[in-house]
């Protein structure tokens, strides 16, 4: 690490999160590590949060006016809840030395917030999210978008942690974070049902190899494009499926929530037309979103742009 500029660095926030990093950066070699947490000293979790900044030798401080005078580069990391109320409390001790990026999980219009809050101050001003866990360490993926993005990207990835740049508009990070969740906490919704139904039937292992073979016969850039492009054709009768697999899931005491959702969704492309809109011929995926997104901007489809 010789050679490597030592910057201060402070937290708002030391749960799981910011006690993974502090702790990470504390034994990669950053001598001053701070953080703020306002439940720290009183309430449930005072002891662990202590015990925690004690072993990794993070400084926990008593105010946020305390933390930004301690600090060069501030990682937000409370809940995406409190992200605006916290920037707002802190921007009266924040100024142009000042590097700062929220990696709360947060809308893109949260982060702006968070960006008006802090506008005036003079610090340098960063959107990140989280597209890791903490199990990856002090190298948890971040994305990074907004002005001080390449900053905090060019200071902290040399001590160990893993920041990616996505571009210069702040909320750009948190967009494809959200947006990602989409999918991700979807199939965690959807893989509760059915591994609870496949237990209900005695079908644990099969069902999942079943399904584990079906993901992984080709990238999923590739599956995600076929289910797009032959969506548009095959909807009704995959609405029909989806609707018996939630009747299957109702038969054995299992409340298809996710199920149903997605025979509704299924059922909504069929209502757009799009195979008589094709001729029946499977289109790409680019041209399926694009007869989609032009139904619904044609007020054809229960959705409109937002």
């Amino acid at each position: 690490m010789n050679g490597m500029r030592q910057w201060r660095i402070g937290f708002v926030g030391y749960g799981e999160i910011g006690s993974t990093l502090g702790a990470g950066l504390r034994e990669r070699g950053v001598e001053q590590v701070a953080a703020f947490d306002i439940a720290a000293f009183e309430g449930p979790y005072a002891a662990l949060i202590q015990s925690r900044a004690e072993a990794a030798g993070v400084r926990l401080l008593d105010s946020l006016a305390a933390l930004a005078e301690a600090s060069d580069i501030i990682i937000g990391v409370t809940p995406g809840s409190a992200s605006v109320a916290s920037a707002e409390a802190l921007a009266p001790h924040l100024a142009e030395r000042h590097v700062f990026i929220d990696i709360a999980s947060a809308t893109p219009r949260v982060k702006r917030a968070v960006e008006d809050a802090l506008r005036g101050t003079g610090a340098l001003v960063a959107d990140g999210s989280i597209v890791g866990t903490p199990r990856d360490g002090l190298a948890l993926p971040i994305l990074a978008s907004g002005p001080a993005a390449e900053a905090a990207r060019d200071a902290l990835v040399p001590w160990g942690m893993k920041i990616d740049a996505v571009g210069p508009d702040l909320g750009t990070a948190s967009a494809i974070k959200i947006l990602r969740s989409v999918l991700i906490k979807g199939i965690e919704g959807l893989t509760h049902e059915m591994m609870l139904g496949a237990r209900r039937y005695g079908l644990g292992d099969q069902v999942l190899q079943s399904a584990a073979a079906t993901l992984m016969k080709r990238p999923f850039t590739d599956f995600a494009g076929n289910l797009i492009a032959t969506g548009v054709i095959h909807a009704r009768r995959r609405s029909e499926e989806a609707a018996m697999a939630a009747e299957a899931l109702a038969d054995v005491g299992i409340e298809p929530i996710m199920t149903r959702s997605t025979a509704e969704r299924l059922r909504w492309v069929d209502a757009l037309a799009l195979k008589e809109h094709f001729a029946g011929r499977i289109p790409d995926s680019e041209a399926a979103l694009e007869a989609m997104e032009a139904r619904i901007a044609d007020g054809q489809a229960g959705g409109q742009r937002g």
